[in-house]
């Protein structure tokens, strides 16, 4: 069975969110997503993408989900995969996992 591969967008900024002192940064945040993903999941595709919310988007889809986080006042960095958002501010890695989990996604044994 070949699986559809899983887009992960994290939504953030260079700086850390004023109502998450102490979480990491976004950046930092995109990147052990990248890597816990990969080690629960490493023989199946997917695909991450990080979107600064302070540029200026050429893509419709993320410039009006970049005005969602602004105008919601919505914790960053804001985790989505596919269309749905799974995580906000500091985000759990079982919720993450779970999602994929939905689009038929294995944990490898151990």
């Amino acid at each position: 069975m070949s699986l559809k591969t899983v887009t992960v967008t994290v939504y953030g900024t260079e700086t850390i969110c004023p109502s998450c002192v102490g979480a990491p940064s976004s950046k930092e945040t995109y990147e052990w997503l990248e890597a816990a993903i990969g080690r629960k999941f490493p023989t199946q595709p997917f695909k991450m993408d990080y979107v600064d919310i302070n540029l200026e988007q050429q893509d419709e889809k993320k410039a009006a989900f970049v005005n969602r986080v602004v105008e919601e006042d919505l914790f960053y960095p804001v985790v989505l995969i596919g269309d749905e958002i799974v995580g906000e501010g500091n985000p759990r890695l079982k919720t993450v996992f779970a999602e994929f989990e939905k689009y038929g996604y294995k944990a490898e044994k151990e």
